[in-house]
């Protein structure tokens, strides 16, 4: 599952995920280490191997350092690309949201209001979002036509309508 921060990846892979019964791996959790401290790319590389390793598991994120090894053993893409308006609607109100309320992510780590304050995009999943919106497109449309990576189905998901149509295909009992 790829797509732009605030895309509703996350929540499109864990429901897929526990509806076809196998495990969900979140990058971001493996990747953002206490204090947002990056996992070294060696132990990264590592653990995502361990994850995947099983028959079955629903892969969330975008980390170009382990694209190759997902994407080897993966038999199907899913691309979360809505529109920027979307992503960035949503973006902001999780942002504010887990800020307000403080709320722990992966590791001990929280959001900070700096989030959205600033516009660095190293320092802002706001301003990330933003300007990495037309980048993921680009990528994810050239790698669905790559014939290194023809052995993988691209699905693009670009609305609420495609993802009941996926969870639905999937055999999940009622659409999000």
């Amino acid at each position: 599952m790829v797509g732009n921060s605030g895309s509703g990846k996350s929540t499109i892979a864990r429901a897929l995920a526990e509806q076809l019964g196998v495990a969900w791996v979140e990058l971001d959790a493996i990747y953002h280490q206490p204090g947002w401290q990056p996992l070294p790319a060696d132990e990264f590389r590592a653990r995502v191997a361990a994850a995947i390793a099983a028959d079955g598991w629903v892969v969330d994120g975008n980390y170009s350092a382990v694209r190759e090894l997902v994407w080897a053993r993966a038999d199907t893409v899913v691309w979360v690309d809505p529109p920027r308006w979307t992503v960035m609607r949503r973006i902001v109100w999780r942002t504010l949201k887990r800020t307000a309320l403080r709320t722990t992510l992966w590791n001990g780590n929280r959001e900070r209001w700096r989030n959205l304050l600033t516009l660095n995009p190293e320092d802002s999943v706001v301003a990330w979002a933003w300007h990495r919106h037309a980048i993921y497109r680009h990528r994810y449309a050239a790698a669905s036509g790559d014939p290194g990576w023809a052995h993988l189905r691209f699905i693009r998901i670009r609305s609420s309508a495609d993802v009941r149509r996926l969870l639905i295909q999937a055999g999940h009992p009622a659409p999000l």
